[in-house]
């Protein structure tokens, strides 16, 4: 016994999935922008704070490679602030954002605990950046279907 059905409006589904295909790159970059600004403002707010040059240093920066549909940044310390984060004690060189990022080791030998502002700024705003993408996408789609 042989079964058949037919789901309305199909045909326009698999239209609009084929027209999709063809949306411009610019579409996917602008939405991911959008939730990466999300997380760099928080990341910059959570700096800890006592030159000020963490919350300085802190940037956005676009992968340069990439795949159509696809769009990465990464919320990152600004490389041209290694002279200002990079520290050498006794022959040792040390990363201060990182020492901030994850803690550290005292003279002492105690743990100081990091303040993972990097960490938390997404993981903090999962949700807030997620719907911006969304909705930046949806109007970048809209836009290029009408």
């Amino acid at each position: 016994m042989k079964t058949s059905f037919k789901i309305d409006g199909w045909d326009d589904l698999e239209k609009t999935i084929k027209e999709m295909e063809k949306l411009p790159q610019k579409c996917v970059t602008n939405a991911a922008k959008d939730g990466a600004k999300i997380a760099l403002a928080a990341a910059k707010a959570k700096a800890p704070e006592d030159s000020g040059q963490l919350r300085k240093g802190v940037i956005l920066h676009g992968e340069k490679k990439t795949v159509t549909g696809k769009k990465v940044y990464d919320i990152m310390m600004d490389p041209a602030m290694n002279d200002v984060f990079v520290k050498e004690v006794k022959g040792k060189r040390y990363y201060y954002p990182a020492s901030q990022e994850f803690g550290f080791i005292t003279k002492d030998g105690k743990k100081t605990p990091g303040k993972h502002f990097l960490r938390d700024a997404l993981v903090d705003n999962k949700a807030e950046i997620e719907n911006r993408v969304v909705e930046r996408l949806a109007k970048e789609i809209d836009k290029v279907m009408k």
